[in-house]
This record gives structure tokens, sequence and C-alpha cells, in this order.
């Protein structure tokens, strides 16, 4: 065991501050990308063709009223003046009122993102769970007719658009297998009648704190993870049994393409010098694959992952409008034709900022899977 001298850095201290450095550096830079971003949001926003007074007030409304109403939401104010009260805002914590719920954009990032998180991370697991099994069995069954099959199912998956697939699974498990075990809901995310109560409500908690409250609604909002904190089993399972078509939906694309990428991966690293050495020092197969093969071959498989969020979030919108999801691809479609800038701005911030969480997690853990990245 290392001990600590006086003017000597402990190796784990050392790890710990190099990652903080990187972390910190990483978080820096990302700066400028998120000023972008919320820059080209901006503009597209104020690009949107139409009167937003009309937009909400509808058609009839007067001058008069448009005036008051643009005044109002300052909108009559120079653009480059919008856009620095519009930063300010931004970076107070303040998101901003939306015009067309007349309610703050927090409230509705509360209300609305817990829905299409649920979704993309549910689609996420039921991708790698499925994904990564199949690829190595198709690497290790190397032109077998298990990995023939295998890579025409996923071929297949990658050409079906997200909308049809939606609508043949709803099609599928909830009429034509109507009245079996096998019949899945293909709307909402809970059965109608059941509203469990939020996890710190059960707890007993009370919080003063508006910002820790909301994020404990955000949480509660997440209807898996608010049964099992509240141990409702029977929710759990309504839940489940509801996030299954549209996760599978969206899943499915990123599903072939992570397969694809394993049995790709697993078999450029079968093939390496260590795993014949590995063999001929009379490793079993189940260590040489999974031991020594999949650790090496994750690397790229992650940037895959990371790089497939797009995909989940995309998918997740049009999902949202099939399967009756009340998420965030809903609220953004009705934002934009109603000209709400604060809301369209505001939750494009949001997944911004979780896309760059995203990729610094994915960074981190390449210094995991590889040694030989280094972090400084």
């Amino acid at each position: 065991m290392l001990s600590l001298r006086p003017g000597r850095i402990h190796p784990a201290g050392a790890h710990f501050q190099t990652m903080f450095t990187y972390i910190l550096r990483r978080l820096i830079s990302s700066i400028p990308v998120l000023i972008g971003i919320l820059f080209v949001t901006f503009a597209l926003a104020r690009w949107i063709p139409g009167d937003p007074c009309r937009a909400i007030l509808g058609e009839k409304a007067t001058d008069a009223v448009c005036d008051e109403f643009i005044h109002r939401h300052g909108l009559d104010k120079p653009v480059p003046t919008q856009f620095m009260i519009y930063a300010g805002e931004i970076l107070r914590g303040d998101l901003g009122n939306s015009i067309r719920y007349s309610k703050p954009v927090t409230d509705l990032i509360i209300e609305r993102l817990p829905t299409t998180l649920e979704l993309t991370l549910s689609a996420m697991t039921f991708s790698i769970v499925l994904g990564i099994p199949l690829g190595i069995i198709s690497a290790v069954k190397h032109n077998s007719a298990i990995d023939v099959t295998t890579m025409m199912v996923a071929n297949i998956g990658v050409s079906m658009p997200v909308f049809w697939l939606g609508l043949m699974l709803a099609y599928i498990f909830a009429l034509l297998l109507k009245d079996t075990f096998l019949q899945l809901p293909p709307s909402g995310r809970l059965t109608p009648g059941i509203s469990p109560p939020a996890f710190f409500e059960v707890w007993g908690w009370s919080v003063a704190s508006p910002g820790l409250m909301g994020v404990l609604e955000f949480l509660s909002r997440l209807n898996i993870l608010n049964a099992v904190l509240t141990l409702r089993w029977d929710v759990f399972w309504d839940a489940i049994k509801h996030i299954i078509l549209p996760a599978a939906a969206v899943g499915t694309i990123p599903l072939a393409m992570i397969a694809r990428m394993t049995r790709s991966s697993m078999l450029d690293v079968l093939g390496q010098d260590y795993i014949r050495t590995a063999r001929a020092k009379g490793a079993s197969r189940r260590s040489v694959v999974l031991k020594h093969a999949l650790r090496n071959a994750l690397l790229p498989l992650v940037t895959i992952i990371g790089l497939s969020l797009g995909s989940f979030l995309g998918g997740a919108v049009l999902t949202e409008t099939i399967f009756g999801l009340s998420g965030v691809g809903r609220i953004l479609y009705d934002s934009i034709t109603a000209r709400d800038y604060g809301v369209v701005q505001s939750f494009t911030v949001v997944i911004a900022v979780f896309f760059v969480i995203l990729n610094l997690i994915v960074d981190i853990s390449y210094t995991y899977l590889d040694p030989r990245v280094r972090l400084d």
C-alpha cells in the first residue's frame, strides 16, 4: 500500500487531479460551442416566416392588439438587443417565458423533457442490450447461418423509417395481437387512472429551495424511476409495457448499427496476435471473447453509441407523435408553428448541453477501455 509523504502526490490523487483538469478543460472548450448554438438557434428562430402575434392570437387580431403584444414581449427591440437580453437571462439560469403557454419555460422542461428522456434512455438500453450480444455472436460464428441472418436483419433494420416501424408495431401488438398475452398499449405512458405519487412525497421530504424542488419534480416525472423509488411495482410494469413499442421503434436503427459495428470490431480484434497467444496459453473461449477481445473492441463501439444519440432524439420526436406522447418533439413542433421563440431556443440549448455532457462521458470512458489513451 502506498503512503503519503510530504511533497509527494499520491498516485490516486494525481489521477484525480489529471481527470479534474481534463474535465475542466473540456468544459471550457465547450463554451464557444454553446454560444454558437445559442446564436444560430436565436437567428433561425427569428427567420421563421410569419407573424408571432397572429400565429398565437389568430388571424383576426387587430394591428393595435399586435403592437401591444409585440411590445409586451420585447419583439419590437433590435435583434442584437434581443439576443443580448436572452444571453444574459441564460447566464442567470432564466430560460424566459413561453408566449404560447403563458408559463415559464423551466416549467415546460420539467413537464415535457422527462417523457423524451425516458424514451431515449429506454431505446438506448434496448439497442445496447440486444445489439452488442448479436454482434458478438455474429463475429464468433463468422460466415455461419447465424451471422448471415443477423446481418441481414440488421440491414433491414437500418432501412426501415422510424415512423413506418412505429405504425407497424402499434398495428401488430395493439390490434392483431389484441386479447393475447402479447398485447401492448399503443399510446400514453401509463394506463388512464393510474397516477402514482412523487417519490419525495412518499418519503416525506419537504424542500424549500425552488431549484431543488424543480429537480425532484423532474425526476419524479420519469415514471419508471419514480415507480422503483416508491416500490410501486404495478406502476413499474405498467410503465414498462407502455414504453416497449416506442423504445423498439426508436432503437431499431441504432440497434442495427451497434450490432454491425460490434461484429466488425470483434472480427478485427479476434485476429490479433495477443488473442492467439491467449488461446495458446489455454484460456477458455469465453475468457478470450469476453475478457480479452470485447474490451478492446468496445472503443469504436462507444463512439458509435455516443454519436447515435442524435438518432435516438430525432427518432423520439417522430415516435412521440405516433404513440401520443407529450414530450419535447410535440412541444417544439407547436412552438415553431406558433413562433414561440423562447421555447425553441431554450429546449435547443438544454439538448445541446446534454450532448456536450454525453460526449464528455464518452471521452472519459476511453481512458478506462484503452490504457494507451491519456488525459494530459
